[in-house]
């Protein structure tokens, strides 16, 4: 519906697209899409009236945002997608399971939840679906949650052969300490704080961290390529939780380390992953595909491919001085927020003037 009226790095402009198929459509003449380096400063400039539709993380978001402007300033969160912790599992030690369980058990998720996002972002399952996919859920499974146990961490770690040091730093058979980088992009200011309360935890189990705060594209360009210890990543949502796991686990979506991978970032490569998914892409019979998400909760639970932190929501605010019609609780049409591709182009399609 629209076509680029011009683009700086800084500024773009899209313009109504004059031969877009629907007649009267789009009612938004013209799109301007800012580029900020931080929450921080997008938030300011929508606590100023200037973005109409973003989607941020707010601390204390009706204080900050609603009560500016409580007739027009307007925020929806519903339930998105899960933030996990990533680790390369091609990559010594993140290929030994009891290391990835020592780093879930040290990690403390309410607080993850309370401090680094306002409360917004409750503990995730272990098996890594959402609320809304509580019909695919295996009843053993529905009421399970993460226990913060350090104990268990160390015994985990010297279980698998590693040695504490004078330094506090667990250390294997030939002296490699568990040191780590802990990726996250500079300007996600509440994943900094997630990571920065990670490493303080894992450095009480003998895993020293180190918050490694760098640009985006430095970010995904070493999820991609595999070229990180750990990093912080939201997932794919879909429909159902066969879009999850695809993402995640299935191994064509993945890649050797140093060549870029599609979605599984981990390198997670398992046949019987590989099996289950193939079966559900097949089949037509809900008990069948509903068998198969059971399957791969269990995988989920039991081997940790990734690491379940947090129930992500769509970050979503908009204002409705200018235009109506946006998605919300009482009209669910979309999922809201400005990186929701395509549900962004029904959005703006059903957007009209104000009053």
């Amino acid at each position: 519906p629209y076509i680029v009226k011009s683009f700086t790095p800084q500024l773009v402009i899209l313009s109504k697209n004059p031969k877009f198929w629907q007649p009267g459509k789009p009612e938004v003449s013209e799109l301007k899409i800012p580029s900020y380096d931080s929450n921080t400063s997008a938030e300011l400039a929508l606590q100023k009236g200037q973005i109409d539709w973003t989607n941020l993380y707010i601390p204390n978001i009706q204080k900050t945002y609603i009560n500016l402007d409580p007739q027009h300033n307007h925020y929806w969160f519903p339930a998105s997608d899960i933030v996990m912790l990533f680790m390369p599992l091609t990559k010594y030690p993140f290929n030994l399971l009891p290391v990835r369980q020592a780093i879930s058990s040290a990690i403390d998720r309410s607080k993850l939840d309370q401090l680094g996002e306002s409360g917004y972002e409750p503990p995730a399952n272990p098996t890594g679906l959402l609320p809304y996919n509580k019909d695919y859920m295996d009843p053993q499974y529905a009421n399970l949650s993460f226990t913060v146990d350090t104990a268990k961490s160390e015994q985990l770690l010297q279980g698998a052969g590693f040695t504490k040091g004078s330094d506090g730093i667990y250390a294997d058979k030939n002296g490699k300490k568990l040191s780590f980088n802990l990726n996250v992009v500079s300007g996600y200011t509440d994943w900094i704080t997630d990571c920065q309360l990670m490493a303080t935890e894992l450095q009480a189990v003998g895993i020293k961290v180190n918050v490694n705060v760098i640009a985006f594209d430095a970010y995904y360009n070493a999820l991609q390529n595999g070229t990180f210890d750990m990093a912080l990543l939201w997932t794919n949502p879909g429909p159902t939780p066969y879009f999850l796991y695809d993402a995640l686990l299935r191994s064509t979506n993945s890649a050797p380390i140093g060549q870029p991978a599609s979605s599984n970032y981990e390198r997670w490569n398992d046949p019987t992953t590989d099996a289950l998914l193939n079966q559900y892409a097949t089949s037509t019979d809900p008990t069948v595909q509903k068998q198969v998400i059971v399957s791969i909760e269990k995988i989920m639970v039991e081997q940790m491919p990734s690491i379940p932190l947090m129930n992500e929501p769509y970050w979503y605010q908009y204002n409705t001085s200018k235009f109506v019609g946006w998605p919300d609780q009482q009209h669910p049409y979309a999922a809201p927020g400005t990186a929701t591709y395509p549900d962004i182009e029904y959005v703006v399609l059903n957007l009209h003037p104000a009053g």
